[in-house]
């Protein structure tokens, strides 16, 4: 996502546009999944399959798109939800509509865990929000020895609203593992990983208002930026993250048998 590979940069309304056009375009994806509301696609050679983009489709029956949009934002809320989650925080604002931030999740043993810092930007559009990153560097959070630090080329969210109190939520992703990973990986991804997150998010959707409204309900820096207290960061601090600067480790020969059960619930 990052233009010419090199500079940093932040996303503009060209960005978001294109961002967009994926989401919704069915060209060149091909459907790897869809059950009981939850669609999920892929693009890529498979030779490369470890880099492949993948895309998720939820309709959100009851979830106003803007709720989902607060949902996806809120840090402290999603430590509720995302049980594949280690550690989420900002570290920095660059606009009032981009930040810098640091995430790290657990991986299905007996893989590495892996981390992301990213730099994030959002916008609203009427009644529809969209929400995207890219990796950097940041000179105070290296790549640390616990994890493997992977490489995100584009993620983000588009959340459209659909009809009255409703939304449809697209999840698009492009990664790179930093790792070699086993044909069994890649296939759980689609089939189990991505759909089991969408429905996660969803549910996440349907009960942020009760837990908003006990969790200082006014706070809501990502809409009212005046509420945002993060140091600055400038532009000049970070670099473009690239993954063939990175430790890259030989998963393949792992064996799909040494998952735990709870890593195939769909």
């Amino acid at each position: 996502m990052s233009r010419g590979g090199e500079m940093v940069y932040i996303p503009d309304d060209s960005d978001f546009s294109s961002f967009r056009d994926q989401c919704e375009s069915l060209e060149g994806w091909h459907c790897r999944y869809n059950k009981a509301g939850v669609t999920v696609w892929s693009q890529g050679q498979e030779e490369n399959c470890s880099v492949q983009k993948i895309k998720t489709r939820i309709s959100c029956k009851d979830v106003p798109a803007e709720t989902l949009y607060d949902v996806l934002h809120d840090t402290r809320y999603r430590k509720k939800w995302d049980s594949n989650m280690i550690e989420t925080y900002d570290i920095g604002r660059l606009t009032v509509n981009a930040d810098v931030g640091y995430y790290s999740w657990k991986c299905p043993s007996p893989l590495k865990n892996r981390d992301f810092v990213t730099l994030r930007s959002w916008l609203p559009l009427g009644n529809d929000y969209m929400i995207i990153n890219y990796s950097v560097k940041h000179p105070k959070y290296p790549p640390r020895k616990d994890f493997v630090r992977a490489v995100s080329l584009q993620t983000g969210y588009l959340i459209k609203a659909n009809g009255d109190g409703a939304c449809v939520l697209y999840y698009l992703t492009q990664v790179d593992p930093r790792g070699s990973l086993p044909k069994w990986v890649v296939n759980r991804v689609s089939q189990f990983v991505a759909p089991k997150a969408m429905k996660k998010i969803y549910k996440a959707g349907l009960k942020y208002p009760e837990w908003k409204r006990k969790h200082d309900p006014e706070y809501k820096p990502w809409v009212y930026p005046e509420q945002n207290t993060l140091p600055s960061v400038s532009l000049a601090e970070l670099s473009v993250q690239h993954a063939d600067s990175l430790e890259n480790i030989d998963e393949t020969g792992l064996p799909e048998d040494h998952l735990s059960t709870s890593d195939h619930e769909a």
